[in-house]
């Protein structure tokens, strides 16, 4: 037993044994509730997406670690609302910054599969995961069974494929490996870079594999109506969301499409 302990209601303050939350104040439809800048261990931690440039947040993290030492911080990957504060929160502590992307880098080492970082004895491996963007990756904490999966599985709603390097075809296959990787491991919570903590992996990560065949089923149905651009799709396939959400269907439609086009 890892002896979760998982708080319903706001993901400020969301915690396992080892891993604690803090909410970055950047709500949006894109970021839910806002950024949660993870943070792992005790006396000595590693802080994961320390989260936009925003002083107030960086400095009320830096501010409650307190004594402890920071040793690393890790990017789940490089969008703005995970990494824009990575620069400036390394001041603050004295830590480098891993990325797996080198332009999100500060220090010598880098980030990628295979590697394990350790925080005040607790282990953290380091999984390459694809697909919401081409330098995400998710990580595993063996002390609390627990997964922390960036932007690739959110704490409600969908992950959309990004512009700027995401691709669904690689989305699909991380999905497919995580869900092994959770079943294997035995994970008993998925910690997301946004929204609450999922405290059944296995249900989650089926539920986002159904959906995203559902969706591309209803695409497909949509070309045969006549739609053919990304815009057409979504009016018929996103017709009963909100349409301030539906720039975000559209990325994720034009992902859709190109991965349709290469079957």
């Amino acid at each position: 037993m890892s002896g979760l302990h998982i708080p319903l209601g706001t993901p400020d303050g969301s915690r396992t044994t080892h891993a604690e939350n803090l909410l970055a104040p950047n709500p949006s439809p894109m970021t839910l509730d806002g950024t949660n800048t993870w943070i792992i261990g005790d006396r000595e931690t590693v802080v994961i997406d320390p989260g936009p440039d925003d002083e107030r947040h960086l400095r009320r993290v830096a501010a409650h670690l307190g004594e402890r030492r920071v040793t690393q911080i890790l990017l789940t990957h490089g969008h703005h609302d995970h990494s824009g504060g990575a620069r400036r929160f390394a001041e603050l502590v004295g830590a480098p910054v891993r990325a797996l992307d080198p332009r999100h880098r500060l220090g010598e080492e880098g980030l990628g599969e295979g590697d394990v970082v350790t925080a005040g004895g607790v282990e953290i491996h380091v999984y390459g995961t694809p697909g919401h963007s081409f330098d995400s990756l998710c990580f595993w904490l063996p002390a609390d069974r627990a997964i922390l999966t960036g932007d690739t599985v959110l704490g409600r709603g969908t992950t959309v494929i990004a512009s700027d390097g995401g691709d669904l075809g690689d989305y699909l296959r991380t999905l497919d490996r995580l869900r092994g990787v959770a079943e294997s491991l035995e994970a008993e919570a998925l910690l997301p870079g946004h929204g609450p903590v999922l405290p059944d992996p296995i249900g989650a990560l089926d539920g986002y594999i159904a959906h995203r065949r559902e969706r591309l089923d209803q695409i497909r149905a949509a070309r045969r109506q006549g739609a053919r651009t990304p815009r057409e799709v979504v009016e018929i396939v996103y017709a009963d969301v909100d349409r301030a959400l539906w720039p975000a269907a559209e990325m994720s439609v034009r992902a859709q499409l190109d991965y349709l086009e290469r079957l």
